[in-house]
This record gives C-alpha cells, sequence and structure tokens, in this order.
C-alpha cells in the first residue's frame, strides 16, 4: 500500500510538472533584511510575566490555501513599529492586512519578519497568510511530497521602537599565536524607521557564565531617516572559555534601547566565542584539527534521535534542506554538536540537464531564488557556534545560479567554509574533509 502511495505521489507530480514550470517565480518584496535568530524575542516584561511588547498570533482558520487570523494593537503600541515574524510555511506566501497584500515572501522555509505598521490600526485589525497555489519555487523543494496540506509554523507579532536593534554579528580572532585570549568583536546593528534623525542610547553588557562581565558600556547614536549603522565593541576571551565541542561554552549579552530617558526595548542573545577554518579540507576549531563524522539528517530531528546518533560516534549533522527549528541549533550549541547548515535548494526531481527547460541551476531566471535562499540560511544560523559549514544545496547539478551563489557568498569574509557536494570537480564550493 505505501508503494503505491509512493507510484501515485509520482504520478501527480508527472501531471503538475509542466504546471509548475510553467508558473512565473515572484522575488519575495515587503520583508525585513534577513537577521540571526540567536535572540529572544525582543520586547519588556509584562506585569504578569509575559512580554509587554510581543505576543504569539493563534486562533487561525485556515480556508483552502489561505490562513486567516484576528489580531489587535493595544493603545501601547502606538508611536512603535508593528513587526509580524512567521517562523516558516510549507509554500511561498503573500500576506495581507485588513484586506491589503504588503509583503511576499517566496521562501517558506525560512523564518521571515515583515513591518506591518502603515497597515495596521489600533484595535481589531486581521490577518491574512495565503499560501502560493501552485508554488513556482515547488521546483526548487524536491523534498516536498506533491499534494501536501498547508502548514504554517509559529507566527507571533511584536512592537519594536521606532529606533531598535535589528541584528548582531560576532567575529573572533586570535590576534597573537602566543595569546591566551581570543579577540571578540561584537556588533549590534541599529535601524531606525523614523522620517527625522532619532537619537537613542544602546546599552550592552556581555557576561561570562560565571557572571563575571567581559564588556559593559553604551553609546549614543543618530540615525538619519530609516537608516541603519553597526555599534561595534570588543572583548577579550580566555581559552579557558571559548566555545569547543568539549566545552560548549556560551556567554549571554544583554542589549537595552533607551530613547529620552526610558527602556524601550530588550533583548538577550546567547553567543559562543571560538575560532573556526579549514586548512586543506580538514576543519580546525580553536586552532586544533577536528575530524568531522557527519550523518546526513532531516531538520526536525529530535532531541532523542540526536542523542542516538551521538553515543554512535557521530559529532557532526548535516541538516538535510527544510525549515530548522531554533530549539536545534540552541540544543546543539549546548551539546558542543557541529551543524553543516543546507540551504533549502534541492531540485533533483529536474534532472541534471543544463539545457533549456533542464534543471533550474543553469537558468537564470531562478538567480534571485537562490542567492535569496542562501543568504536566508546563512544569516539564519550565523550567530551559533554549533554551525561550522554552510551547505549551498542538494542534489542540484550545478550551473550559473550556483556559481553566483558561491561567490555572493563569499563576500560574506566568513572563515566558515560554503560546500557543495553535488560540485563535481568544478570550482564553486569550499573543501571540507568528513568521514
Amino acid at each position: 500500500m505505501d508503494a503505491m502511495r509512493v507510484l501515485l505521489s509520482m504520478l501527480i507530480l508527472a501531471a503538475c510538472c509542466g504546471a509548475l514550470r510553467a508558473q512565473e517565480y515572484v522575488p519575495s518584496y515587503g520583508r525585513e533584511l534577513p537577521q540571526g535568530r540567536a535572540a529572544a524575542c525582543a520586547g519588556l516584561a509584562a506585569t504578569d510575566g509575559g512580554n509587554l511588547y510581543a505576543a504569539p498570533l493563534d486562533g487561525w482558520v485556515l480556508d483552502g490555501n489561505r490562513f486567516s487570523a484576528p489580531f489587535t494593537v493595544p493603545f501601547a503600541w502606538i508611536g512603535r513599529q508593528v513587526m509580524l515574524h512567521v517562523e516558516h510555511a510549507s509554500a511561498g506566501y503573500e500576506v495581507r492586512v485588513n484586506g491589503h497584500a504588503v509583503a511576499y515572501n517566496s521562501n517558506g522555509s525560512a523564518p521571515a519578519n515583515f513591518n506591518l505598521t502603515r497597515m495596521t490600526r489600533e484595535g481589531a485589525n486581521t490577518l491574512e497568510i495565503v499560501l502560493s497555489e501552485p508554488d513556482a519555487a515547488a521546483v526548487l523543494e524536491s523534498w516536498k511530497l506533491p499534494a501536501s496540506a498547508p502548514v504554517l509554523g509559529a507566527v507571533w507579532l511584536a512592537s519594536r521602537p521606532t529606533m531598535y536593534v535589528r541584528d548582531v554579528t560576532v567575529k573572533t580572532r586570535r590576534n597573537n599565536p602566543s595569546d591566551d585570549f581570543l579577540a571578540a568583536e561584537v556588533g549590534i546593528v541599529v535601524k531606525s524607521c523614523a522620517l527625522n534623525p532619532r537619537t537613542s542610547r544602546i546599552h550592552y553588557e556581555l557576561t561570562a557564565p560565571d557572571g563575571t562581565a567581559a564588556a559593559v558600556g553604551h553609546e549614543e547614536m543618530t540615525l538619519d531617516m530609516r537608516r541603519e549603522d553597526t555599534i561595534r565593541f570588543l572583548a577579550r576571551i580566555p581559552d579557558s572559555l571559548q566555545w569547543s565541542a568539549a566545552h560548549p561554552v556560551r556567554y549571554a549579552l544583554r542589549l537595552k534601547t533607551q530613547y529620552e530617558g526610558h527602556v524601550v526595548e530588550c533583548s538577550e542573545f546567547r553567543p559562543g566565542f571560538r575560532t573556526v577554518g579549514t586548512d586543506n579540507g580538514v576543519l580546525s576549531v580553536n586552532d586544533r584539527p577536528v575530524a568531522l563524522r557527519v550523518c546526513e539528517v532531516r531538520p526536525d530531528i529530535g532531541a532523542g534521535e540526536i542523542e542516538a546518533l551521538r553515543t554512535k560516534g557521530y559529532n557532526a549533522l548535516r541538516l538535510l534542506p527544510g525549515p530548522v527549528s531554533q530549539s536545534l541549533f540552541d540544543l546543539c550549541d549546548r551539546l558542543g554538536l557541529y551543524l553543516i547548515v543546507t540551504a533549502p535548494v534541492d531540485t533533483s526531481r529536474s534532472g541534471d540537464s543544463r539545457r533549456r527547460g533542464g534543471n533550474p541551476s543553469n537558468d537564470p531566471a531562478w538567480l534571485g531564488a537562490y542567492l535569496e535562499r542562501a543568504e536566508d540560511s546563512y544569516h539564519g544560523a550565523k550567530l551559533h557556534p554549533s554551525v561550522v559549514a554552510f551547505d549551498l544545496a542538494r542534489r542540484s547539478a550545478n550551473g550559473i545560479n550556483l556559481y553566483e551563489t558561491y561567490l555572493r557568498m563569499k563576500r560574506f569574509d566568513e572563515p566558515r567554509p560554503f560546500v557543495y557536494s553535488d560540485v563535481a570537480g568544478e570550482w564553486n564550493s569550499d573543501t571540507l574533509l568528513t568521514e
């Protein structure tokens, strides 16, 4: 019976293949720039112990491919930004607020943020998330079964101040081989949505696991209309507190945004500091070679399955394409388990031909989708110390889109390798030796 179901699914896919290829790719619009996912939801504590400026959105009604739910913008959010976070969806989707289309995300596998401020009103509002049907990007997602039921991941609304911390970056290096310390540079990316210059004070505190302050300070920042800039500070991380598989130490980075004397937002990150790179394809962590014993796993793997793999001697997981939960990243950070994160691109059902109408990896019409998915995957994983490499795609032949994706990702000045296992001897992959 299972074999019959698989056969029927393949026949349905073959019948729909022409329709999928006929659909025109729609680039994403209206999204916020991708950011790291290592932060707790920013906000301020409420009297009931919750978050004054963030709340999950539930009560969804599904009608065909359309999810809809009511939401309320409270008086306390007036004068602030109304942000929507969608963790993932089973297809690309359009976001509608009060009946008006405001954004489209072509990469349903990645978390996305949307600024809904201009389309919302105080009090009652409605939100619709309409999944693409058929989804043109399905040609990039061969891991999915056709005719699957619509799925929507966690969704929440948050209120951000007009000037807020949009992202955090971390760079770690050893300035001198004889040093017993790492030099950590932390960047705090601040964005303003104001139409005129705005000044806020950003407070930061980086704390070691024993409560010792590694860096404490604040900086005033003034930004012009809808601009962003980065505050940077340095910290010395002793070798004894480096993150490693044997000693997965993480610090706490606490940030506060202050405007006109009032704290308007707080957030917390859990970075781990270590150096990483490759030498002739051999991974090194904290200047020591690491032999990677890798197991390829689904991105929704459970904690029990991970523990079973560790007992078998695996020290690294290569995630298959698909949505990756924040909890998986956090678990691997805590356990000291290495991760290779794969962008949500798998075009194996299109075959290996590079001719017109063949595999989309060599069709320039899909270049935007390849770049977007690689960047989304990179930014979503970049802050996690367990992530030691980024895979550009899986079973997707090769061609101009993967060439350009590799070149784009190398511009990030990232010491971790960007790899593609099906590169077939071509140049667009760093070497990473695994067992």
